[in-house]
């Protein structure tokens, strides 16, 4: 009998949705999963024959995922990227190819000022073991395909995002070198006598990854301090590197100071306490490390840059001398660190220190009553405020978590870098009270000329109301503003992490659109138009991370638009546009050299890219239909969040598809064990919000709300998309999310919840002993209660569908077949879980532990642990000492629970194992994870 192969799959599934077309009552995903499952009752099908389907359909989302990656980073080898660097450094030079160069200066601000920068973060997004991925960067370029292809991620400790991240940044300035060498070479050519006095560095890289402290526990001052160090070891010995490629009789010095400096670093690293809680004396060993080979290790650059003009004075030729200017560009670009340095900690840290220090402050702007009050008192507190010695002792007494964070910064900047300020974000902020407090504690640990306060804008009432205002109230105060005067620039966030979760996708990027053009006006009203304000957008989307379904060119004008720079051109304030790429998604742009190449000059040339001439985008000019649109797009997507239906529908199973792609859990666990309930979405973090969507096949933080809006002028919508480039970039995303989603899949996820099915399933079946464990499953879904609330929701989901599909019917795109198969053999999988759930025989409770509990638990999915506490119930192992000779003739030993585990046990966990390797592929599919 020929096997079941992945073919039969596609076929099975085609053909379900042929026949479905025009029966309004046909649920094509619930008839191929049924059709499977009949094959492996009927012995036509087995699980390792599933397990190969899996294989090859795997295979194949892996070749078009590394074909899309390629696609959309632009790449076409190094000499394309190479000749666009230099057109763009060309372009500086000679704006006009008819006109003379621009004078030396004019070209040396152009390029010596970041414009732009790519932070790499750490969020659970590595849905992929690290080989995998590694071979998904490699396959984009050329590679070959990795066979068997491991699927299922193992969440990576803090070491593994670190060393994952460090190997993407040190991608990405090997291509910032180039992009330096083009700027230079460039100058040679026109300036021949003053080209070496060039430092260009118009793109930066930043990390926080080690420095991330909102919501995580398992981040120590030590831990950030030891990573920060690995960040200055691997920066002096790539310098190091640079100049071992040199002549060395030019490089001497230099190479001299740079291996004293590594050898010092690698010194104060070993010395710093492991993971943990630090002992005292392991922590006063690190501090007189620290101490004792500051001066040796470093703390500015000024040693090293002074060495400079002598070296590239005594360089051979000018293949040296540019070298040795590529890398001092690296190094004044960014310290001595492979990249800037971000922290971030939340704003309910900041209220709690500060309150800890200053009781009369109270408890923070929580009460409006005291707002006024609120502001002068923490003014006054400014007004007395001094720096205070930090010591590592002083990080160990600390209580505070966000004093001890701040407390490192100043430990960073005495004894590790003074170079670069590092970036301190604030989520959560609503209030300017925020920032002041901050700076607050900035003052008093010595930190305040070393730190850039940034709050985070991603709430819903933060973007809409809240944003502007708090710029504002910081602004009031002669403290803030002399801080922005000595920082030179006002930094803040945006993402759309929550925003995107609460009230969707396109919604919140009209609403990031709007506070930036008013975040202008306030710095017009305010007469700060001499700082350089920096734009850092960390993304959250529902397609990955920072992904963009046209791909880098499109995502960067998409958190960047024309219309903004224009607007910030137009009142002489200086931008630096920053983008985070985060976790194993977004590190995959800087998974080799040639795709890191094809990144930076992606975010070059949108840096350097002209303003907007011309006609104004017609979604400015025409701004009542899209505005009208977005409106009641946020409008709808908060009634589908507060719809009970939407909680039921992402708590039910969602999240025990998910494997664990990073160090913090989906949700908070429950204390009786096994999943969380999810009451509201906001019990569940955003990306695994997002990655749920993903796995039940309909992506409604990407579209919901649109179609009603849409459909009620379907003429201007088409003719925006058509006409404005604004409209459509932002349109993408819904159009990704027409493409991933189905609502026959969707159905098929409710319809297994609701007890009718499997009632009218059992009406049906003519397999002997099924009927009873049908009604079985429908008797325990029923308990559950989800089915109500979930079919509820579904048609508020499917009503905004149609009409959205009927608003764009000739560009509305519809799920693939082979992604439709993925969701098919999944249910066909899920509903076989559960019919082993109902064989589960009786037993005495344990612990509080039911067999009723751990029915309810395998309906949820939480498979592994229950078949955990199974295996304890029903042990399969003989008794203890069953060999041994007891003196007269033995009883009969009846062993363990052989039957149990062979027929439930064992099954439960293959089958689930294949749930969660498609949950992976589906991944693949959709280009990212949550």
């Amino acid at each position: 009998m020929e096997a079941f192969r992945e073919s039969h799959l596609d076929a099975m599934a085609a053909g379900a949705r042929r026949a479905a077309q025009g029966d309004p009552f046909a649920n094509p995903a619930l008839s191929t999963a049924l059709a499977i499952s009949r094959k492996l009752d009927d012995g036509e099908a087995s699980h390792d024959d599933l397990a190969q389907v899996l294989q090859a359909l795997a295979q194949a989302a892996f070749r078009d995922r590394a074909q899309r990656l390629a696609r959309g980073v632009g790449h076409d080898g190094h000499a394309g990227h190479d000749a666009a660097l230099a057109l763009l450094a060309n372009r500086a030079a000679r704006p006009d190819p008819e006109d003379s160069p621009v004078r030396f200066a004019v070209f040396q601000a152009s390029c010596e000022r970041p414009r732009a920068a790519a932070v790499f973060t750490a969020h659970p997004t590595f849905s992929l073991p690290r080989e995998t991925a590694n071979a998904l960067a490699r396959a984009a370029t050329g590679g070959p395909l990795p066979d068997p292809l491991l699927l299922r991620p193992a969440g990576p400790t803090l070491v593994e995002e670190f060393e994952q991240a460090a190997a993407a940044i040190a991608n990405g300035r090997d291509a910032l070198d180039r992009l330096g060498a083009a700027f230079l070479g460039t100058a040679r050519a026109i300036w021949a006598d003053r080209w070496t006095q060039l430092v260009p560095r118009p793109v930066i890289l930043a990390s926080w990854v080690g420095y991330d402290t909102d919501g995580r526990t398992d981040i120590g001052w030590h831990d950030t301090l030891r990573l920060r160090l690995r960040m200055k070891q691997l920066q002096l010995a790539r310098l190091a590197r640079q100049l071992d490629a040199l002549p060395p009789d030019c490089t001497a010095a230099l190479r001299r100071r740079a291996e004293a400096a590594v050898q010092a670093v690698q010194a104060q690293i070993a010395a710093c306490p492991p993971s943990g809680t630090p002992r005292p004396e392991a922590a006063q060993a690190f501090a007189q490390a620290l101490v004792g080979q500051r001066e040796a290790a470093l703390t500015t650059l000024d040693p090293l840059l002074e060495l400079f003009p002598g070296a590239i004075a005594a360089a051979p030729d000018d293949q040296a001398r540019l070298a040795l200017c590529v890398a001092r560009a690296g190094l004044v670009a960014h310290g001595l660190s492979l990249a800037h340095t971000h922290v971030r900690l939340n704003s309910a840290q900041l209220h709690n220190a500060v309150r800890l220090r200053f009781p009369a402050l109270g408890t923070g702007p929580e009460d409006p009553s005291r707002r006024r009050a609120l502001f002068a008192a923490i003014n006054a507190t400014l007004d007395e405020a001094r720096a205070e010695p930090v010591d590592t002792g002083g990080l160990i007494a600390e209580p505070a978590s966000a004093a001890r964070l701040m407390m490192t910064v100043a430990q960073i900047a005495k004894h590790v870098d003074a170079s670069q300020p590092v970036r301190f974000l604030v989520a959560e902020t609503e209030s300017g009270y925020t920032l002041l407090a901050a700076l607050l504690l900035a003052r008093l640990c010595g930190a305040e000329d070393h730190v850039e306060i940034s709050p985070l804008f991603e709430t819903a009432e933060a973007l809409e109301q809240r944003g502007e205002r708090v710029v504002e109230e910081a602004l009031r105060s002669p403290h803030w503003r002399a801080h922005l005067k000595r920082i030179g620039r006002l930094c803040l966030q945006f993402g759309y992490s929550d925003s995107g979760r609460y009230i969707g996708q396109v919604a919140a990027t009209h609403l990031i659109e709007r506070l930036k053009l008013r975040i202008i006006e306030l710095l017009a009203r305010h007469n700060m138009h001499d700082l350089e304000v920096v734009l850092f957008d960390t993304h959250g989307e529902g397609l990955g991370r920072g992904g963009h379904p046209d791909g880098l060119a499109a995502r960067l004008d998409y958190l960047d638009p024309p219309a903004v720079r224009a607007a910030f051109a137009a009142q002489g304030i200086r931008v630096r546009q920053e983008t985070s790429f985060q976790g194993g998604d977004g590190y995959l742009l800087f998974g080799t050299p040639a795709l890191a190449h094809a990144a930076v000059a992606r975010i070059a040339e949108h840096a350097f890219a002209p303003l907007p001439s011309g006609s104004p985008d017609p979604v400015y000019a025409e701004g009542g239909f899209a505005t009208d649109l977005f409106s009641g797009a946020r409008a709808a997507f908060h009634g589908l969040v507060e719809d009970a239906g939407y909680a039921a529908l992402l708590g039910a199973f969602g999240a025990s598809l998910l494997d664990r792609t990073g160090s913090r859990p989906a949700a908070r666990q429950s204390d009786s064990g096994g999943p969380p309930t999810i009451r509201h979405p906001r019990e569940l973090r955003a990306i695994p919000n997002n990655a749920v969507l993903q796995q039940l096949g309909f992506l409604a933080n990407l579209m919901h709300g649109l179609g009603h809006g849409a459909l009620q002028d379907p003429d201007t919508f088409a003719e925006l998309l058509r006409r404005s480039p604004r409209f459509a970039n932002a349109l993408a995303f819904a159009r990704a999310g027409l493409a991933l989603s189905d609502a026959d899949v969707l159905r098929g996820y409710i319809a297994s919840l609701d007890p009718v099915t499997w009632l009218d399933r059992a009406a049906q079946t003519r397999r002997p002993g099924r009927p009873k464990a049908l009604m079985a499953v429908a008797e325990a879904l029923g308990t559950l209660g989800l089915a109500d609330p979930a079919r509820a929701v579904f048609r508020r989901l499917k009503a905004d569908d149609l009409a959205l599909r009927a608003a764009w019917p000739d560009a509305a795109p519809r799920m693939s077949d082979r992604l439709f198969a993925l969701h098919a053999l999944r249910l066909c999988l899920i509903h076989r879980i559960w019919l082993l759930a109902v064989s589960v025989p009786d037993f005495s409770p344990r612990h509080g532990v039911t067999r009723e509990g751990l029915v309810q638990r395998l309906l949820r999915l939480d498979v592994p642990g229950a078949v955990d506490v199974l295996e304890q119930v029903f042990p399969a192992e003989d008794p203890p000492g069953a060999a041994l000779d007891f003196a007269e003739p033995p009883a009969a030993r009846h062993g363990g629970y052989g039957r149990e585990r062979d027929e439930i046990l064992r099954p439960l966990r293959e089958m689930f194992g294949l749930v969660r390797e498609i949950s992976a592929v589906v991944s693949l599919e959709c280009g990212a994870f949550g």
